[in-house]
């Protein structure tokens, strides 16, 4: 009878220690998430960047339209880069439940993208209303 208690205090004790793991997992990829969208918002500015650094490089260029076309090709990559990590990240978000980790509320990653996307979008208005001129 005694190593019948034993037995099932110590299969308490696994069972305990196997959801404090699973949680600790949980909040490490809660953690990975938001990192990985982070490192998307990145790779977005960047896009966004190269999109800048081309036209301000080559604005002169025949035709007129060329830069133009080619920095609004980058930065509407970069708004796809953003729609598809806020997409991702909320997705993941979504499916997990923290334990002790504070993570970032998905509709907070909307919102980031979102004014980023907006950003992008008004750079791209602006590049096709400059004036170069002669």
């Amino acid at each position: 009878m005694a190593n019948t208690s034993s037995n099932n205090r110590l299969a308490s004790e696994r069972t305990d220690l196997a959801e404090d793991r699973t949680e600790w997992a949980e909040d490490r990829t809660i953690m990975a998430n938001e990192r990985t969208f982070a490192g998307w918002m990145r790779t977005g500015l960047a896009a966004v960047g190269i999109g800048l650094g081309f036209n301000a490089l080559f604005g002169k260029l025949e035709p007129f339209w060329l830069p133009k076309a080619i920095a609004s090709l980058f930065m509407v990559i970069g708004i796809f880069i953003f729609w598809a990590a806020q997409r991702n990240g909320c997705a993941v978000q979504d499916r997990l439940n923290s334990h002790k980790a504070t993570p970032v509320k998905p509709n907070n990653m909307r919102l980031i993208s979102g004014l980023m996307a907006l950003g992008a979008s008004s750079l791209i208005v602006a590049i096709w209303a400059m004036d170069f001129g002669d």
